[in-house]
């Protein structure tokens, strides 16, 4: 699915868009970044109470979804979606959903238990209807294997920075280093997860050094707990040393970045943590917990890092900045020469695009995808048949009107249908000893001018095709005269319909057929596992869907090719070309199960849970060297004239 293709992507966030969490703040930069790439992307927001939603809450969202188009991209903030799966199921079948998860909502701090089974239970089965889901770290993407979410449907996109902060950086590296009273700076929303009772109390403690202290962020979305700040503040008769903004605006935010000395973020639990790169960015050096995603910060140039919850350690922590100027001064240097790497949004937005492409596009590492078609080679040409690429050179020898070897003979012309990166031609062009040339036919204009390549270093005569095969089409498409026709993995993808015109064409022409590596409809891993046996009917049931030119053979398509070619008078050999698979072929079997969990999800959304578990387990096996696998394939030769004398192989 190139990003042309994605149409008009939705973003459904609770609430006015606007507000200045790292969460809103992903979202529209991420709009923003899009819509400067050609994406054409727009944010709604949705009246009612979220999380927990109320009925206004249900109302909004189930009309909002109500309202997009058929298949149309609709990403889903975690925070709209997770207490409504009923909703979400019911437009799972219409439209390409995807879920947002900045963190669970089962991980939000001061929940009671009750609270926190509900939300767990609700954004599991929320989850377990969404097409895809793109969460803002590689934490969080851990954390939902929980959820029976399967890692093949989840990518991680990290949050960039705004040009604000590069900006400040600028402005900072020409102020002089602050000597008499630093001034710290904590930029969050009041709410018991961000702690800033935790900041108040460690400095609380430290009265006696020189320190002022400025907290940004919105006092109004736990205006209870923002209170208990204040009434906190005033118990230490601190009010002179504490400022609490609120909300700033850009330009005066801008300002705080710029005056300050150093950031503190206590937060308990992060999905990610924006708010540290900021500061990272702005060349402030940064003290913080390690509460779930923060923990990626460890070893990182600028931040100290101390135990999420560990008052204490933040106040030595804190102590141990303050009490030395020249401390304070060497991290700033380590912060600022860390700044320059920082991640921007067209970074984000990019890797959108490219997750929206591969989750809600074919199959990941489908047949179409040139890093596949690279991984299988070597495994593809160990699997083929030696015999009947024998035979079929003997065959094109007794049609070449020449002496063998001849300048003057006549190329014979071959068809290489669905050539990909010219696998097949290759194989063959190093064992057919007859003089050729080559016509690929391929709809993927950058793997045909590969594949051109590849043939014509090893002097081969190329002619390129760049159109689909069809069914209505196919006599005016295909080269005439034509020898041999041959493709790779192929015949299992189409039609009956389709595979009728390829055989009408073919006899028309009284070419040879050379048909490798089709799926024969069984697989087996090594050691066995409980489920393989249910993920493969899943596979198999998956092989007969439309793959574009209407209900796939699958496993079906040799027998019913050979059917159809020998009614036609051809005589029809077939051999098996399995793959053997294992540790040498990592690349390759790892796309191969990432494909079949793929598959399998298409066929039963419901069965997330135990399809991310197996391919969990099937994944560690890989990488300690235990897993071996075999994918049965076939290979089928058809040669004109031999009528029904032909004999398998």
């Amino acid at each position: 699915m190139p990003a042309s293709d994605l149409g008009e992507v939705r973003f459904l966030v609770p609430g006015d868009p606007g507000q200045n969490t790292g969460g809103y703040r992903y979202v529209r930069q991420l709009v923003r970044a899009l819509n400067e790439q050609g994406v054409s992307a727009g944010v709604t927001g949705l009246a009612g109470q979220f999380p927990k939603p109320d009925r206004e809450a249900t109302t909004a969202l189930d009309r909002a979804l109500a309202e997009c188009p058929d298949n149309q991209v609709v990403v889903l903030d975690g925070l709209a979606m997770g207490g409504l799966p009923e909703v979400v199921a019911g437009h799972a079948d219409r439209l390409k959903l995807v879920a947002l998860v900045h963190h669970p909502l089962a991980d939000e701090t001061g929940l009671a238990e009750a609270d926190r089974e509900w939300f767990f239970n609700s954004e599991r089965d929320a989850l377990g209807y969404v097409r895809a889901v793109v969460t803002t770290s590689p934490f969080t993407r851990t954390r939902l294997a929980d959820f029976g979410v399967p890692a093949a449907r989840i990518a991680s996109v990290e949050p960039g920075v705004d040009d604000l902060f590069i900006d400040v950086l600028a402005r900072r590296r020409h102020r002089p280093a602050t000597a008499q009273k630093p001034m710290l700076l904590c930029v969050a929303h009041f709410s018991p997860r961000k702690a800033q009772h935790h900041l108040v109390q460690a400095l609380a403690e430290l009265a006696d050094l020189p320190w002022r202290c400025v907290i940004v962020g919105s006092t109004e979305r736990d205006g209870e707990y923002a209170s208990r700040i204040r009434d906190m503040i005033g118990s230490h008769s601190l009010e002179d040393r504490f400022e609490l903004t609120g909300e700033l605006e850009e330009g005066a935010l801008a300002d705080c970045y710029s005056r300050s000395d150093a950031f503190v973020f206590p937060s308990l639990y992060e999905g990610y943590g924006m708010a540290v790169d900021e500061a990272l960015a702005a060349g402030l050096p940064v003290i913080c917990s390690d509460g779930g995603a923060l923990s990626r910060m460890t070893g990182r140039e600028g931040v100290a890092l101390y135990p999420a919850g560990d008052t204490m350690a933040l106040r030595h922590q804190l102590q141990r900045w303050l009490v030395s100027p020249q401390t304070l001064q060497e991290e700033r240097r380590h912060a600022e020469s860390a700044a320059g790497g920082a991640r921007r949004w067209r970074d984000t937005a990019a890797d959108f695009q490219a997750a929206l492409q591969r989750l809600l596009g074919p199959a990941p590492d489908s047949l179409f995808d040139k890093e596949w078609l690279e991984a299988r080679e070597p495994a593809d040409h160990r699997a083929r048949s030696e015999a009947l690429t024998v035979c079929l050179n003997r065959w094109l020898q007794r049609q070449t009107p020449n002496p063998v070897g001849a300048t003057e003979a006549e190329p014979l012309v071959m068809a290489d249908i669905g050539s990909g990166r010219a696998s097949n031609s290759l194989y063959l062009s190093s064992r057919l000893s007859v003089p050729r040339v080559w016509h690929l036919i391929e709809q993927d204009a950058g793997l045909l001018a590969l594949g051109e390549a590849r043939l014509r270093q090893i002097g081969q005569a190329v002619v390129c095709h760049n159109l689909m095969l069809t069914s209505d089409e196919m006599e005016q498409q295909l080269p005439a005269p034509m020898h041999l026709l041959t493709a790779s993995a192929l015949i299992d993808l189409v039609s009956e319909g389709w595979l009728r015109s390829l055989t009408k064409a073919v006899v028309r022409r009284q070419a040879a057929v050379l048909m490798v590596l089709s799926y024969a409809g069984d697989f087996e891993l090594s050691p066995p596992d409980a489920d393989d046996a249910r993920l493969k009917e899943l596979v198999n049931n998956h092989q007969h869907r439309d793959k574009g030119s209407g209900s796939a053979l699958g496993p079906d398509a040799t027998n019913r090719f050979r059917q159809l070619l020998q009614d036609a008078g051809y005589g029809v050999h077939v051999e098996d070309s399995p793959w053997h698979l294992d540790r040498d072929d990592a690349v390759a079997v790892e796309s191969l199960l990432r494909g079949w969990v793929w598959a399998a999800l298409e066929q039963a959304p419901e069965a997330s849970a135990w399809l991310g578990a197996w391919l969990e387990r099937r994944l560690g096996q890989l990488a300690a060297g235990e897993l071996q696998v075999t994918v049965t394939h076939q290979d089928l030769l058809a040669l004109p004239g031999e009528g029904r004398d032909g004999q398998d192989a």
